[in-house]
């Protein structure tokens, strides 16, 4: 049996609101050394999109202003979340299925980490090496 996603998400996570301008979003990424954030719904606690560096590229692309501009505008929408038990073989497979690179992880809690497909490349890394 595959080990649960959760050995391979990273915690604590980092998001943002729905109404951070898009410059916050960027600013968080830069500062955070991500390429990906979860657009989150504090009223409900769920994740409600993403936003990732190469929707920043065609945001950016299309002359839009980082500052006048809300996550919720830009962000992709009905982002794939799973379980915190549901096997990894299974979220490898719903990644490649639907062509996508970031995955939500949630528990009874609610958002309980996020998972890359770099995160699944990292376990081919030997331990000794950083």
């Amino acid at each position: 049996m595959s080990p649960a996603i959760s050995s391979l998400m990273q915690n604590p996570v980092c998001s943002v609101g729905l109404d951070d301008s898009v410059a916050q979003v960027e600013a968080l990424l830069t500062s955070k050394h991500l390429t990906w954030v979860p657009v989150v719904d504090p009223s409900r606690g769920e994740a409600i999109g993403v936003i990732s560096a190469s929707d920043l590229v065609g945001f950016h692309a299309q002359g839009r202003d980082a500052t006048a501009t809300h996550a919720w505008q830009m962000c992709s929408y009905k982002p794939i979340v799973v379980d915190a038990a549901t096997p990894v073989a299974m979220v490898a497979t719903l990644m490649v299925e639907r062509g996508i690179h970031h995955v939500v992880v949630t528990d009874r809690t609610g958002i309980a980490g996020i998972v890359s497909s770099l995160d699944f490349v990292r376990t081919f890394i030997p331990a000794s090496e950083p």
